[in-house]
């Protein structure tokens, strides 16, 4: 276990991504899915306020109830951390003072808990200033509905105004980034922003680690995409590049006797910044290939060897 960005928040290699609760998970197996994911040793789970307002007769706050019903049926709630994130919900949006304050308590409302572990910038805001959002998020801190403040889909300018915005006003800084990365998408966290969060002591927890499915070995044709809930996601990955990464992931799992989602995190946390792998599951069953990852070592020439199919690979 290591200690995310220098707080007191463990971490274990796996954080469980909540954006499929109340969406391709019902309530019963996103319960199944989170007790199992403790009993495996996960110590954080993430989600947002919008999740999953896209999903039609969905009006956000659905991952959150999900969550918070998990909460009060299992007794767990000191067991693990949550993560939540603000600017997403439809009746939330931007990152105004305000909004900040009343969707952080729409959000523990939902969850029934007094304190959120986690509390992300989902979105930047441009046209609220960056010392009204972080003041806000500082207050929350002070009021001990925050532990620790996060930081999402930031551009490297902005996260760096952030990080200096914090220090002027005296408020803690993040301690953990999200940004889009892995081996089919690298651009987005490389180099700046990695750059940034490990000079900051931020730990990056990145999202789409599994390029929305593609890299679990389970769309090799475009066929295989029909019907699928994150089809069109995946489909930007399909080239001949795209395939022979995923051969390549299948071969490293068959050396390791794991499976092609496990490789794929493994890689994540060989690469600078990264202090967690995120992914999701909708039915339990997909949870112990994700947990696995724990026990997953990848040699240098393993790792090498995935960086240079993804330079390859990469959609941007």
């Amino acid at each position: 276990m290591t200690a995310l960005g220098g707080s007191d928040i463990e971490l274990h290699p796996l954080v469980l991504g909540g954006n499929t609760f109340g969406w391709t998970g019902d309530e019963a197996a996103s319960h199944r899915i989170m007790d199992a994911y403790l009993d495996g040793g996960g110590t954080l789970i993430d989600t947002a306020d919008g999740y999953s307002a896209w999903v039609p007769g969905n009006s956000g706050g659905e991952s959150e109830r999900t969550i918070g019903s998990w909460l009060k049926a299992s007794g767990r709630r000191d067991s693990v951390a949550i993560a939540t994130k603000v600017s997403g919900h439809p009746e939330f949006p931007g990152l105004s003072g305000k909004n900040v304050k009343a969707a952080a308590e729409a959000s523990l409302r939902r969850l029934g808990t007094d304190r959120i572990d986690l509390y992300y910038a989902h979105f930047d805001d441009p046209d609220t200033p960056l010392e009204e959002t972080v003041a806000a998020f500082a207050a929350l801190v002070e009021e001990g509905k925050v532990r620790h403040v996060g930081v999402s889909n930031y551009a490297p300018k902005r996260l760096r105004e952030w990080l200096e915005t914090a220090d002027r006003l005296g408020a803690a800084r993040p301690v953990a980034l999200q940004p889009h990365y892995s081996l089919v998408h690298r651009n987005t966290y490389e180099p700046e922003l990695r750059d940034i969060a490990v000079g900051a002591g931020m730990g990056a927890l990145p999202y789409y680690g599994l390029g929305g499915g593609f890299l679990t070995g389970k769309y090799r044709t475009r066929a295989d995409l029909e019907g699928r809930s994150r089809g069109s996601t995946v489909e930007r990955y399909f080239s001949d590049a795209g395939l022979a990464l995923v051969d390549l992931l299948a071969e490293i799992a068959d050396a390791h006797s794991a499976e092609i989602p496990t490789i794929a995190l493994a890689w994540l946390l060989t690469r600078p910044g990264i202090a967690a792998a995120l992914a999701s599951a909708s039915r339990p069953e997909q949870l112990p290939a994700l947990l696995a990852v724990a026990d997953t070592a990848l040699t240098d020439d393993e790792a090498a060897a995935l960086t240079r199919a993804s330079d390859a690979a990469a959609a941007g």
